[in-house]
């Protein structure tokens, strides 16, 4: 009996996915002044612009004159989205103008900037388990 109940919680995470990585190839930064910094979460109410207080979000960042591609590693399955900035001046923040972005952004899926930032669900995508591989694309206006 005390067997069974040892070997019970090994046979329920047998078949749970594994933790994965994700790759994202950044396009399009316009130069190579500060970092390239990501931030992803898992939380519709904090994303995009408060992904930084998401105590589950996983961020990268690497220098802008570093080659253009960020690892997330030891992604757990779920549903996910992701913001990327490029921190042009080092300060950790999206600077604006008149509320417009002065430096670079974009959102996983390449989800499209209407009036204001997407929402989660459109940049949205599942991790179930298989290592990924995205591009983003770094826009500026």
């Amino acid at each position: 009996m005390k067997r069974a109940l040892f070997l019970a919680p090994l046979l329920l995470t047998a078949n749970a996915p594994a933790p994965t990585t994700i790759t994202v190839d950044i396009a399009g930064l316009r130069n190579a002044k500060g970092t390239v910094w990501l931030c992803m979460s898992s939380n519709p109410k904090l994303f995009p612009e408060g992904c930084d207080k998401d105590p589950n979000r996983r961020s990268v960042s690497i220098k802008a004159s570093d080659p253009g591609t960020l690892v997330i590693r030891d992604v757990k399955p779920g549903r996910y989205a992701i913001v990327l900035l490029h921190d042009e001046n080092g300060n950790r923040k999206m600077d604006k103008t008149l509320f417009l972005p002065k430096e670079g952004f974009g959102f996983s899926r390449d989800a499209p900037v209407k009036m204001s930032a997407p929402k989660f669900e459109a940049a949205a995508f599942d991790v179930t388990g298989a290592p990924m591989r995205m591009k983003m694309k770094v826009r500026y206006l």
